[in-house]
């Protein structure tokens, strides 16, 4: 009898596990497709082996102390225009083609081009020599650059300008110490920083101050030193800003690695070495490089060891602990790399129909996720020289446009993708966001108690303000005071009772609650100045938005254990089952 009992608990236990496994097969052949795309989602991985692996791996991370961002703080230079591309307008010789390029870079939809305007091509010979005569006869070596920076004002653009590349003279040891190498004497470059700032005052208002300082060869033939870069950094930016207190100086941008030196450092290392010699003061904007390497723009580990499109979010993690939540980031390059199969796979390897969506996306996660994230500028439109190509170099396999203007994949994506309608998303957002039209008669005016110290204000019936924003509510940012009037508010159409901003004294940041449990979605606001019952008290101040929407991935908890558990145990038997 109890043989008996015991075969049959056997064969229920049986019975069970085969039922399991059934279900688990019927769900990955049902669904496979769809687990596919949610494991791509949080991966970056297209192929079934890599995304369980990367899965059990997010499991890992959960293991790992919770990052700090500083989601909700006003910080300037985060609302721009995010589309940015790299250019070597310096390096082509026809001035025609330099146009053709910048008007390329226009019609893809780009607005910054990440130019650089090296040392060592302007301040040529010696120390106060501007004059160009390595191809006689003598002309200025501003006249290039001059063009540059008309042109981009003809297109409406605007310029990053990368200072770096030291001229040989600078150097006791020339270039043998490398042709990156910084100057003997740091003011010698402070000096240079001040005349190109002079020279374009009032046209250009952003200079990077070197690149990648923390990998070789940027540094020289010598190993990588924070704290000499600190000091660098410091000079250029209090000469820069002494002869033209509105620039914006941009850090040299971070090569992502895990190395601890001494020729190459970890941007993460690097960085806090930085904030420990005092940098904190001595840039507005923080830079990095943006490369997926081997994984698309979704993949969400976070690993100081492994390079992946979610570096920022460690690099914002270090900002904010060293108390510096209100500067942005930008990324100086992104992008991924097509190289052929008979070119080494360097930089990773797509198909140029996988670069250009993975830009798409990427583009998207930065815009719907990290609001302290500004400009990312791909790397990059085009190269004058095809030597690369012949050379069959994988450095070569970035590009957006060939030497000869031939469009790829990525470029056409870029241009369509950048024409769709602008939104703002998730987080608060200053009124200068480029997503926000403001209509008629606004003028921007200063005040103590705005969010960055400034707001839109109007007192001319008619005029609005308009803007798409995703999300599910959003609150109206904006000041009150005694000569305030009342404003009209519709959402997706639908009239809202108007708002009287009147108020015995003068006070912005105010938090006005607009819409809440929306669909999650599109949605469209506008606001319009009303013909005030008083002439005297109708203006209408705006200072900002912020816009509520379901957070992204941001780990795990309590049952998401168990469903992802569940999601790694239904692909592992999917995938042993498709082999079969």
């Amino acid at each position: 009898m109890q043989e008996h009992w015991s075969r049959r608990k056997q064969l229920l236990i049986w019975s069970i596990f085969l039922a399991i496994v059934i279900a688990l097969f019927l769900s990955a052949a049902i669904v496979g497709g769809a687990l596919d795309r949610y494991a791509f989602s949080l991966t970056g991985e297209e192929n079934r082996f890599a995304q369980v692996k990367g899965l059990f791996d997010l499991l890992g991370d959960q293991f790992q102390p919770p990052l700090h961002l500083g989601e909700d703080k006003p910080i300037p230079h985060a609302d721009v225009n995010p589309f940015g591309v790299n250019v070597f307008l310096e390096q082509e010789v026809e001035p025609a083609k330099r146009e053709q390029t910048v008007r390329l870079a226009k019609e893809a939809g780009f607005h910054w081009l990440r130019q650089e305007f090296p040392w060592e091509d302007i301040e040529i010979n010696r120390k106060g020599d501007f004059l160009d005569c390595r191809n006689p006869p003598c002309r200025s070596a501003w006249e290039k650059y001059d063009q540059i920076v008309a042109l981009a004002e003809k297109y409406n653009m605007e310029l990053i300008v990368r200072l770096s590349n030291p001229p040989a003279w600078s150097r006791a040891r020339e270039n043998d110490i490398g042709s990156y190498a910084p100057p003997d004497n740091f003011d010698d470059f402070g000096d240079f920083v001040a005349a190109v700032v002079r020279r374009y005052k009032g046209r250009v208002h952003y200079y990077q101050i070197w690149n990648e300082p923390n990998i070789y060869p940027e540094w020289g033939e010598q190993p990588v030193d924070p704290e000499a870069y600190v000091r660098l950094l410091r000079i250029a930016y209090l000469r820069a800003k002494a002869v033209d207190p509105n620039v914006v100086i941009v850090a040299g941008a971070l090569a992502a690695n895990s190395e601890l030196g001494p020729r190459n450092m970890a941007d993460t290392v690097f960085l806090q070495r930085m904030y420990d010699a005092g940098a904190a003061p001595y840039f507005d904007i923080m830079a990095m490089q943006g490369y997926g390497l081997w994984s698309g723009p979704t993949d969400r580990r976070l690993n100081p060891t492994v390079v992946n499109f979610s570096r920022p979010l460690l690099i914002r993690d270090i900002m904010v602990r060293n108390g510096d939540a209100g500067k942005p980031i930008w990324i100086s390059e992104m992008n991924w790399n097509t190289a052929p199969a008979d070119v080494p796979a360097v930089y990773g390897r797509t198909t140029p129909e996988q670069q250009a969506y993975y830009l798409l996306l990427a583009y998207d996660r930065i815009q719907r996720e990290w609001p302290w994230l500004g400009m990312a500028a791909v790397w990059y439109l085009r190269r004058p020289s095809d030597q690369w190509l012949r050379e069959r170099r994988p450095e070569a396999y970035f590009q957006l446009l060939t030497p000869d203007f031939a469009e790829t994949p990525a470029y056409r994506a870029l241009r369509t993708y950048t024409l769709q309608p602008t939104r703002v998303y998730r987080g608060f957002h200053d009124e200068s966001h480029w997503a926000l039209n403001f209509s008629g008669n606004w003028r921007r005016e200063t005040s103590a108690t705005a969010s960055l110290g400034h707001f839109r204000v109007s007192d001319t019936p008619g005029d609005t303000l308009t803007f798409a924003f995703w999300g599910f509510g959003m609150d109206l940012v904006l000041c009150q005071g005694p000569t305030m009037g009342r404003v009209a508010i519709s959402i997706d159409g639908k009239a809202k009772r108007a708002i009287s901003l009147h108020a015995e004294t003068q006070q912005c940041d105010v938090r006005l609650p607009v819409a809440r449990n929306l669909r999650e979605g599109t949605h469209h606001f506008r606001l319009t100045v009303p013909i005030p019952e008083q002439p005297s008290a109708g203006s209408v101040a705006v200072d900002g938005v912020t816009v509520y929407s379901r957070r992204p991935w941001r780990g795990l908890d309590g049952n998401d254990y168990a469903f992802l558990a569940g999601l790694l145990l239904i692909f592992s038997f999917g995938h042993w089952w498709r082999k079969l």
